[in-house]
């Protein structure tokens, strides 16, 4: 039997579904996110090269400053502008979004507004 509990199995098989149906490319990379109760993890993924571009989370050294709760909206908005513009700083402005097999909707949502406030396209 597996260790992860039958939630957390669930989600890993959504996000599977998921990811049969979006692939990233260099000109439109995979933005996927994954979250924690207590913090936000963030990749820019090439499919096609099997790289990851761009890796932030909410307990990087230059987030964790600005955020005071990485496990709340808030937190979720202000890095979703802050890692829109990490990403625009490496060339990239169009992502296809990958909600990592969450609802859309809490802290997923406010990490994509607020990534698309930075000025992300998806």
């Amino acid at each position: 039997m597996s260790s992860l509990n039958r939630k957390e199995q669930s989600r890993i098989y959504r996000h599977d579904r998921i990811r049969k149906k979006s692939l990233g490319t260099s000109e439109r990379p995979r933005l996927c996110v994954h979250r924690s109760l207590k913090n936000l993890t963030a990749q820019v993924i090439d499919d096609q090269t099997g790289k990851i571009i761009i890796g932030m989370s909410t307990l990087s050294k230059n987030i964790r400053g600005n955020i005071k709760n990485g496990g709340n909206q808030d937190g979720a908005s202000q890095f979703g502008e802050a890692f829109a513009k990490e990403a625009q700083k490496k060339g990239i402005k169009k992502v296809c979004f990958d909600r990592g097999g969450y609802l859309f909707h809490g802290r997923v949502k406010a990490f994509a507004e607020g990534a698309r406030k930075g000025g992300l396209e998806f």
